[in-house]
């Protein structure tokens, strides 16, 4: 019976000779989510997904997908999971039909079925125009939505996506974005690891924060925004001199003590009246005649909590004991 969730793990531990690439990890990701895991290079995330996935055995703890254990009953939790990678494990040299067919003769449909599944994910992907072009001329939002419908061959009901956009255009990541909304509108529950935190901002219902193979942090993507306070006035101004003056002016409105970055020519501090103060400060340097580069509200980000918890900001690579993700490795198993 289930729970309401798709996924559990506690006490998660992994270690490579001396390093622990997990070390006591805990996660509860809810069904019918998308799910957030968050992190800095060798935090512990991609051997986080690749034990769930059952690529890899975990040394410690316990965790549960689908309802299955992942240690006790792998062969059964491949079958309730896809998995997408960092990279496209397309053919470019086949079309995009031919390669869900053959994802399809591999998960053991049959030629039949197999081909009317390819059907239902090429409309179900937006694909169906391009079904017959070479892989190799699609476009990298295409390739990925490929790579996602390939993931959805035996309608899993957890999809692990890893990475999933890394080197995509704005426009295709938009393009892969949607794919994963509608994925979950149809009942699937995705847990993504990634380092834009602007894809798990808008993608994300809960967001895990994992950091030297532990959750540091677990909440909603505004709950974890709370923890770097509210909404900030911020002013650029135009000459270094003129910072002391606007720190003055800012000191009149804000909730704490304003704090300048003279490298950035930049002032800024906690409020809580947003409109009220933006005004008066907005008015005072103009009657003071303060020449101002840029003034207005900022809301915390991502990238805010991330730094604060962390100590430093996302990059784009995973490094250290953590390995890419082998892309339909787990399902196909």
């Amino acid at each position: 019976m289930s729970d309401g969730y798709a996924v559990r793990a506690e006490g998660l531990e992994k270690r490579y000779g001396e390093k622990r690439a997990l070390d006591g990890f805990g996660l509860a990701v809810r069904e019918g989510t998308v799910h957030g895991l968050l992190g800095p290079n060798g935090a512990g995330k991609t051997t986080a997904v690749r034990i769930l996935s059952t690529l890899l055995r975990l040394d410690g703890g316990r965790a549960r997908v689908a309802g299955l254990d992942v240690a006790r009953q792998p062969r059964e939790v491949r079958a309730r999971i896809g998995l997408t990678g960092q990279y496209a494990a397309v053919d470019e040299v086949l079309t995009g039909r031919q390669n869900l067919e053959m994802f399809g003769r591999l998960f053991h449909l049959g030629g039949r079925r197999a081909r009317a599944r390819a059907v239902e994910l090429l409309e179900q992907f937006d694909l169906t125009d391009a079904a017959d072009r070479g892989v190799a001329k699609y476009s990298g939002g295409m390739r990925r939505r490929l790579d996602l419908a390939a993931s959805m061959i035996l309608a899993p009901s957890v999809l692990f996506l890893d990475e999933p956009t890394t080197g995509l255009d704005p426009r295709s990541r938009g393009e892969v974005w949607e794919s994963v909304r509608a994925l979950v509108a149809s009942g699937t529950t995705v847990l993504l690891t990634t380092q834009y935190l602007e894809e798990a901002d808008k993608l994300a219902s809960h967001i895990t924060v994992i950091d030297q193979g532990r959750s540091i942090a677990d909440d909603t993507p505004d709950g974890l925004k709370n923890l770097v306070g509210g909404d900030r006035i911020e002013v650029v101004v135009a000459e270094r001199a003129e910072i002391p003056r606007v720190v003055k002016v800012v000191a009149r409105v804000c909730d704490g003590e304003p704090e300048a970055d003279e490298e950035a020519l930049r002032v800024h501090a906690p409020v809580t009246d947003r409109v009220s103060a933006l005004t008066e400060v907005a008015r005072t340097l103009q009657d003071e005649g303060v020449a101002v580069e840029d003034i207005g509200l900022r809301r915390p980000s991502l990238d805010d909590v991330f730094l604060r918890l962390t100590g430093h900001r996302t990059s784009a690579e995973d490094s250290g004991a953590e390995k890419p993700s082998a892309g339909k490795e787990a399902v196909a198993a």
